[in-house]
């Protein structure tokens, strides 16, 4: 069923018995107006992880009425007892505002604006998982009071906001898009971990189902975002950007990734080539690694899935795709590699894992693809060890199935394998760590954060990406 969403009425036309569109000023401008009103709005954000609470806690800062409605009890108590979940905002900042915290789905009626962002994952077969957003859509149909406005901010695949989204608000409220409610998609833009790009910071792109609910929905993002909004010409418009975003970084990444194994090949420092090619002013600076995380490994598939669903099939993206989750036996093949020069026995050897999670600065460790990494290393009776200084050990040992240290050490261990790039590395004394080290260690860098001579002199067999 696709649903045509076709209503006419703005904010205020709609809701004009609800809302009191009064200026305290005589001679007040229209911006003033559309502030003042804007305020009294009442927003449910729906999904309180490192997409929702920022936006809970952004509206709630810039003077809403806030919900933030999850379904983890754990969660919720959580927020309730002032503890930033996502360790991305802080614990003043998630009490800061009129914001309360909820599992009880009936308070999303209170709401004139609700946003969905709850996970939108990949299953085992590579293919959009959907069900989260069409569980959050029931919740919401059933709950939600005439005239709502639902914008969606889970990533998703173009035509899902009329296809799925609409629908399933329709079924649950009995009422019909575009007359009792209305949609709108912006694709969230978080980048965990990034301070300089938070939700002020990043510029909005909003679509809708027509150009009322475009500038009524534009409006409010406006007033939390300093950056500015982007209106799309479309919903389809807006749900394509998030994963063309993600998915010109896969492209490229996967390149380079393809390049240092062919240059390691050609015995060419692949971190020389690319130092040199940069030098030229119209060079896109991207390093090897690997590619783990909610976004750029997930976000291709969708847009895969959306093209082939129309017979094309995107040959290039599925590519890169299929060359960055290689990566993973690619770094165990250069630590394996490294051990053998070592004169180091595999099913003897002790290895020592710095960094779990997916990228740095943060402590997530879903998606990340160390977990691979160690997976192929055990293949080999190989025993690892990881740390972190930012991710949850107990959480790392129930994920991985690997020791963690607590504190790092290098004592007893033959190689040390670099796989995030933390700042707390960068400050490791290369000879105090060689010395901590069995005889003849490996050091190999899939992060680039050492200098191949530095460990070489510190008495190192050096490999990476």
């Amino acid at each position: 069923m696709t649903t045509t969403l076709s209503g006419t009425e703005n904010r205020a036309d709609r809701r004009g018995s609800e809302y009191t569109f009064d200026a305290t000023e005589e001679g007040a401008s229209d911006e003033q107006i559309d502030e003042s009103a804007a305020r009294e709005a009442t927003i449910c954000v729906v999904g309180l992880g490192y997409v929702g609470l920022p936006l809970a806690v952004g509206f709630a800062q810039s003077n809403y009425r806030v919900v933030g409605y999850d379904v983890d009890e754990t969660t919720v108590e959580q927020l309730q007892a002032g503890v930033d979940t996502t360790g991305d905002l802080s614990d003043d900042a998630i009490q800061d505002g009129d914001i309360s915290y909820t599992t009880d789905a009936a308070q999303i009626g209170d709401a004139d604006y609700v946003i969905i962002a709850v996970p939108t994952p990949i299953d085992d077969d590579d293919q959009p998982d959907l069900r989260y957003v069409e569980s959050a859509a029931t919740t919401v149909g059933s709950k939600m009071k005439p005239g709502t406005t639902v914008v969606l901010e889970s990533t998703v695949y173009p035509g899902t906001t009329r296809e799925v989204l609409a629908p399933a608000l329709e079924e649950a409220s009995d009422l019909t898009a575009g007359e009792g409610f209305f949609v709108g998609y912006s694709p969230e833009r978080a980048t965990p971990g990034d301070e300089a790009h938070g939700l002020a910071d990043v510029v909005k792109v909003v679509g809708a189902q027509n150009e009322k609910v475009l500038d009524d929905v534009a409006a409010l993002y406006e007033s939390v975002v300093d950056a500015g909004v982007h209106r799309a010409p479309s919903i389809e418009v807006a749900e394509a950007c998030k994963v063309v975003e993600n998915t010109q970084r896969d492209l490229n990444i996967a390149f380079v990734n393809e390049l240092s194994m062919a240059l390691e090949r050609m015995d060419v420092d692949a971190d020389a080539v690319l130092e040199a090619a940069g030098t030229k002013w119209n060079f896109h600076d991207y390093r090897p690694g690997l590619v783990g995380g909610h976004c750029i490994p997930v976000d291709p598939y969708f847009l895969a899935h959306r093209s082939a669903r129309e017979g094309f099939e995107p040959e290039l993206v599925r590519t890169s795709r299929k060359v960055n989750e290689s990566m993973p036996d690619h770094v165990a093949e250069l630590t394996i590699k490294a051990l053998n020069q070592c004169h180091k026995t595999l099913c003897e050897s002790r290895v020592l894992v710095l960094g779990l999670s997916y990228k740095p600065g943060v402590g997530d460790i879903r998606s990340s693809k160390v977990a691979n990494v160690v997976e192929r290393l055990e293949e080999y009776d190989i025993d690892v060890t990881g740390f972190d200084p930012f991710a949850d050990p107990e959480a790392v040992r129930d994920a991985f199935g690997i020791d963690v240290q607590e504190a790092v050490s290098f004592d007893g261990f033959d190689a040390v394998v670099v796989t995030t790039g933390h700042d707390e590395f960068e400050r490791l004394d290369l000879e105090n760590v060689a010395s901590a080290l069995e005889s003849d260690p490996a050091l190999v860098d899939t992060t680039g954060t050492f200098d191949e001579t530095v460990a070489q002199d510190a008495g190192f067999v050096y490999r990476r990406i």
